[in-house]
């Protein structure tokens, strides 16, 4: 199977390095095209990638990804409509495309649309998708694969793409944000910020995994830790009183509105 990328940046490149380090993937099955072609010439000389110099090269490969920025698909799409045969398939990781724009745009059914996330550097990307109708099951078991050797492929409907965006796409900044504030809290105690940064990092690390190992509510592994009358329940109420959870709420509120202005 040969797999083609339009557009090397950040976040296809963590895709293409995940596959990679995974051994699934021969390096040469991989067709990358940039618009800057120097880009390309170095991932090459990094990854043993095929470096294209024009885009027709990589558009008779099985799976092609759409990599490019949101702002550059209008004059991507009409260069791959009328180019690509039935059984192939097109994978967009753009934001705000739906699959229908998609299929009228480039004139080709088998579709695929995946929005992984920023953690994808890191090889923990909470990635969401869904495909049109013509896309076969082996065509998106080979697509999960590919999205799975950095993170976790969940399946969605589209209409809650929005959705998925807010608790996962734009989740990470504030996640970041969190643990930066418990360690600047702490550092205001007088832990140095590297040290501070590091537990507060793996204590996140640690709860979420707690939360996908236990059969348990969050709230009841909350009563677990805050003993009667101790510490952590006074951090706890404190949080509640300056309407934590409120605050969450209006901000996973505010990016899905945000999001489906800009569709």
């Amino acid at each position: 199977m040969k797999y083609g990328w339009i557009g090397l940046g950040n976040m296809t490149t963590a895709i293409i390095k995940g596959m990679l380090h995974s051994n699934k993937y021969d390096k040469a099955s991989q067709y990358g095209f940039n618009r800057t072609f120097e880009k390309t010439v170095k991932l090459q000389q990094e990854l043993g990638i095929v470096a294209c110099e024009d885009l027709s090269e990589l558009l008779d490969c099985d799976v092609i990804v759409i990599g490019v920025q949101p702002q550059h698909m209008d004059d991507l799409l009409p260069k791959l409509k009328g180019q690509l045969n039935a059984q192939q398939v097109v994978v967009s990781i753009a934001a705000g495309k739906s699959l229908n724009t998609l299929q009228q745009a480039i004139n080709h059914d088998r579709i695929i649309r995946i929005m992984p996330n920023i953690n994808a550097i890191a090889g923990a990307s909470t990635s969401g998708m869904v495909s049109t109708d013509q896309v076969t099951l082996d065509q998106k078991e080979a697509v999960k694969s590919m999205f799975n050797a950095v993170g976790k492929v969940f399946e969605i409907p589209e209409e809650q793409f929005d959705l998925f965006s807010a608790i996962a796409g734009a989740s990470p900044a504030f996640s970041y944000l969190y643990i930066d504030s418990l360690a600047r809290a702490a550092v205001m105690e007088g832990m140095d910020k590297k040290t501070a940064l590091d537990i507060a990092s793996h204590a996140v690390l640690g709860s979420a995994q707690m939360i996908q190992t236990v059969d348990e509510h969050p709230w009841e592994l909350v009563d677990q830790v805050c003993s009667p009358g101790g510490t952590t329940i006074q951090g706890v109420t404190s949080l509640q009183n300056n309407h934590f959870a409120s605050t969450i709420y209006d901000a996973v509120k505010a990016v899905i509105e945000r999001d489906r202005v800009l569709k």
